[in-house]
């Protein structure tokens, strides 16, 4: 039995980075990816990555999509949205108008996913993320304006720090942790909803190449999920 256990495949949870531009969406995922911190910022168009983490003793495969935060990519990020399974909304702490894009953010998610934004609604795996916490000199939003959002919205809120790499893996560590249970106790006919928040412990994780987001390697990918596992 054991050895049939050991040959299953590894849970994939698809991830999407979201949030507005220049707020660490690229720098959080490098640093979860492969511990360094990119300094120069590159608008990012989309790019996918992939990697396999130890959670709560099952080893699991996490695909992250980090998406681009310019208004110009609006239009193709429904496709990115409806494709994602958890989500991580990125802000930074620094700037007051990248909080309040939050909301647009999770409504499209919302209208994307065909959930009703007219009330606070938990069922898709979300996790709202303040980063560049480094910063605190600069801050313009205070943690209790991000908490009343998260408690209105019944999600975790994490702040971080990419530079210093505090709390990366904290929020994904959680997201997951949602996004494992949704899977595993799965409501409201088969939709993935989100359980009480809970503190994630760390971790262990392998790093794993780079993958391009273009729309042949993507399906590609989706096509090796149930047979590959890339280390």
């Amino acid at each position: 039995m054991s050895k049939a256990k050991a040959q299953q495949p590894a849970v994939i949870h698809k991830v999407i980075m979201v949030g507005s531009g220049g707020v660490g969406k690229s720098a959080l995922t490098l640093q979860f990816m492969y511990d360094e911190f990119v300094e120069d910022y590159e608008p990012t168009k989309a790019d996918s990555y992939r990697k396999k983490v130890v959670l709560d003793g099952e080893e699991v495969q996490i695909d992250i999509l980090d998406t681009a935060g310019q208004e110009d990519y609006a239009a193709i990020r429904d496709n990115y949205f409806r494709s994602g399974e958890g989500f991580l909304c990125v802000f930074s702490i620094t700037e007051q108008e990248s909080f309040q894009a939050t909301a647009e953010f999770r409504e499209q998610i919302l209208r994307v996913k065909n959930v009703n934004s007219d009330k606070s609604d938990d069922s898709i795996p979300f996790l709202l993320v303040g980063n560049k916490a480094d910063l605190e000199d600069k801050r313009q939003v205070p943690v209790e304006e991000a908490q009343q959002r998260c408690q209105q919205w019944k999600v975790p809120y994490v702040e971080t720090s990419a530079k210093t790499r505090a709390n990366v893996d904290k929020a994904f560590y959680d997201l997951l942790r949602i996004m494992n249970k949704a899977k595993l106790n799965p409501r409201a006919g088969g939709k993935s909803n989100t359980l009480p928040y809970k503190k994630s412990a760390t971790l262990k994780s392998s790093n794993v190449p780079k993958l391009k987001a273009d729309a042949d390697e993507q399906k590609e990918i989706k096509n090796q999920q149930k047979c590959c596992i890339l280390q």
